[in-house]
């Protein structure tokens, strides 16, 4: 294949050109590693693992590496406060409530107009373990550092009835988004 002086020049500055915009998007992707812990009303335990968040164009990327919960779907959520301890002895609850930036009041999953904290529930494996990707369109790492991601122990109908923030129940582990 014969390339003229001119289109090589062109496929040049193309492939320079693509290479820029490359080392620059990656260069703005942040990434944080959370490490986290098993939760309960004395306070914070031992670690379970890690959740990795890095920005991608699509939104905010969480990558977790979790061992050691009950197997099935789990509430999964950012809450406003960047403390996994406990308050009045109920696990968790010095995280606060999901992160609200808005003021919305309402839990309606990761795609509705509610609260911004609402993440897509957790799949544990039967081995205990969680390590299915997920991708959250409305936020990126810059939103959700200083606070914490907080796992529940039962599953998520991203509704407030018949239970409120989605019926999720306890908080079982968190770490801190630093």
């Amino acid at each position: 294949m014969y390339l003229s002086p001119e289109a090589l020049m062109i496929a040049i500055r193309c492939s320079i050109g693509f290479l820029l915009l490359s080392l620059a998007l990656g260069a703005n992707a942040e990434e944080v590693v959370v490490t986290v812990n098993v939760i309960d009303g004395t306070g914070v335990g031992g670690a379970i693992g890690t959740v990795t968040l890095s920005d991608a164009p699509n939104g905010l990327v969480i990558k977790p590496a979790l061992k050691e919960l009950a197997p099935g779907e789990h509430g999964f959520h950012v809450h406003g406060n960047p403390d996994c301890g406990a308050a009045s002895n109920t696990a968790g609850m010095a995280a606060g409530g999901h992160y609200d930036p808005a003021n919305a009041g309402k839990h309606l999953g990761p795609k509705g107009a509610g609260h911004l904290g609402d993440l897509p529930s957790l799949t544990v494996a039967a081995d205990g373990t969680a390590t299915l990707p997920m991708t959250v369109d409305r936020l990126k790492v810059a939103d959700v550092k200083g606070r914490a991601l907080m796992i529940h122990a039962g599953g998520d109908n991203y509704s407030d009835e018949p239970k409120p923030l989605g019926g999720g129940g306890a908080r079982v582990a968190c770490g801190v988004i630093n």
